[in-house]
C-alpha cells in the first residue's frame, strides 16, 4: 500500500510540474499577443489618416456603399488547434451559430470559415457545416501569411460568389476572462466613413499623392482589412491562452489538494504500519517470556 501511494504522489507531483510550466507558457503568450494587439494601433492609426487624407480630397463625395441585399453571407470564425482551453470553443461555436441565424439568409447562401480544429468540430456540434478550416500559427510572426489568406479568400467571396456580407466572430479578453465578440468587415461601415472625412486634420495643409484616386482608396480599405481580421487573431489567441491559464491554474489547486490527500493517507498508513510491527514486537516479546 505504501509503495502505490508513493507511485501516486511521483506522478502527480510530475503532472504538477507540467501544469506549472504550460501555466508559465501560457502567461508568456498572454503578454506576446497583447503587446501584436497593441503595436497595431498606430499603423492602424495611419490607415485611418491616409483614408482620411484621400476622403478630405474629394470633399463632396463619400464612398457611397451599395445596398446589402442578404442574399450571400461569409463568416470567419476563430477558435483553437488545441485543448485545454474551457469552454473557449464551445462559447465562440454557439455564439456564432445563434448570431449567424439572426442574418435570416438561406444555408445554402452562407459560407463559413474556421480557424482552428477545434473550433470546426464544436461548430459542427452546434449544427452549423463549416466549408473550410484553417490550422492556426505556431507564433506571432506567422500570423501574418494566414491573415493574407483570409484576405485573399474574402475578396473571392466576393467576386467569384457575389457575397455582400462579411463577419467574423471571436473571443476577445475581457478582464482576467473573455468573452464573444461579432464584428462585421464588409460592407464597410459608411457613418465611419463619415466621421473620417468630418475629423479635423491635424496640420494645416494636407498631403498630395499621384496615384489614382480609387486605387488609393482600394488599397487603403484593404490594409484597414488586413489590420481588423490580424487584430482580431491576435486577439483571440490572446484570449485562448488566458483561457488555458484559467485552465491550468484549476488544475494546478486540484492537484496540490490531491497531492495534500495522497501525504496525508501516506502518513497515515505508515504509521499504521509501525504501530502494527511494535505490536507484533511486543506480542513476541511476551510470548517468549
Amino acid at each position: 500500500m505504501l509503495e502505490l501511494l508513493k507511485r501516486k504522489t511521483r506522478s502527480a507531483e510530475d503532472l504538477l510540474s507540467v501544469v506549472k510550466t504550460m501555466k508559465v507558457l501560457a502567461a508568456v503568450s498572454i503578454q506576446q499577443y497583447e503587446k501584436a494587439v497593441e503595436s497595431l494601433d498606430e499603423y492602424n492609426r495611419s490607415i485611418e489618416f491616409g483614408l482620411q487624407a484621400v476622403l478630405k480630397h474629394r470633399p463632396g463625395e463619400i464612398p457611397t456603399v451599395k445596398p446589402v441585399l442578404k442574399e450571400r453571407l461569409g463568416v470567419i470564425i476563430f477558435g483553437s488547434d488545441q485543448g485545454m482551453v474551457g469552454q473557449f470553443n464551445e462559447v465562440i461555436a454557439h455564439y456564432a451559430a445563434e448570431e449567424i441565424n439572426t442574418f435570416k439568409v438561406r444555408q445554402e447562401n452562407h459560407t463559413v470559415i474556421a480557424v482552428g480544429l477545434r473550433a470546426m468540430s464544436c461548430l459542427e456540434d452546434a449544427g452549423q457545416p463549416v466549408e473550410d478550416c484553417l490550422s492556426l500559427p505556431g507564433s506571432i510572426t506567422a500570423i501574418a501569411p494566414v491573415v493574407q489568406d483570409i484576405v485573399l479568400k474574402m475578396e473571392a467571396w466576393r467576386f467569384e460568389q457575389q457575397v455582400d456580407q462579411i463577419v467574423i466572430f471571436y473571443n476577445r479578453t475581457a478582464g482576467a476572462s473573455y468573452r464573444p465578440h461579432r464584428l462585421q468587415l464588409l460592407p464597410v461601415d459608411y457613418k465611419w466613413f463619415q466621421g473620417l472625412k468630418s475629423r479635423p486634420w491635424p496640420s494645416h495643409s494636407l498631403p498630395l499623392f499621384t496615384m489614382d484616386w480609387n486605387r488609393l482608396f482600394s488599397s487603403l480599405i484593404r490594409q484597414h482589412l488586413f489590420v481588423s481580421v490580424f487584430r482580431a487573431f491576435a486577439e483571440s489567441m490572446c484570449s485562448e491562452n488566458a483561457s488555458r491559464l484559467a485552465s491550468m491554474q484549476a488544475a494546478e489547486r486540484n492537484i496540490e489538494e490531491r497531492l495534500d490527500e495522497l501525504n496525508f493517507q501516506f502518513h497515515q498508513e505508515r504509521h499504521t504500519s509501525i504501530t502494527e510491527e511494535l505490536l507484533d514486537i511486543v506480542a513476541g516479546f511476551e510470548a517468549l517470556k
